[in-house]
């Protein structure tokens, strides 16, 4: 399960950005995760629980996992198709002379922190 890597290096990214910013805290992160990533949506939520308990910026966080669709692109017929649904052969043409366009991304969205509470 390499997902907990992932999760310790999107709070390492999470901790640049938010020194950065002179943020304290962080209450929902979104990540665009390709179809064909090779992660594993529930698993990563499941470390990001474990791990992010364990950092004040992210303790209690929440992580909202968005899948982005694999598209491969076939280079006999120059037409596009979804990837899990059909491969590597062109659903088209039958060709095989194919490449993946989008599906293996795996991105920080979003981050959101929490409003300031007024002083006084």
């Amino acid at each position: 399960m390499h997902e907990l890597g992932v999760v310790f290096h999107i709070i390492r990214d999470l901790e640049a950005v938010a020194a950065e910013n002179a943020v304290h805290r962080i209450s929902r992160v979104t990540i665009q995760l390709g179809e064909v990533s090779t992660v594993i949506p529930h698993y990563l939520t499941d470390c990001w629980k474990w791990a992010a308990a364990k950092n004040d910026l992210v303790a209690g966080a929440e992580m909202v996992v968005e899948t982005l669709p694999a598209v491969t692109y076939c280079e006999d017929c120059g037409r596009e198709y979804p990837t899990v649904a059909y491969g590597r052969v062109c659903p088209h043409c039958g060709s095989e002379r194919t490449y993946l366009l989008r599906g293996n991304e795996f991105l920080i969205k979003e981050i959101e922190v929490p409003e300031e509470e007024p002083h006084g």
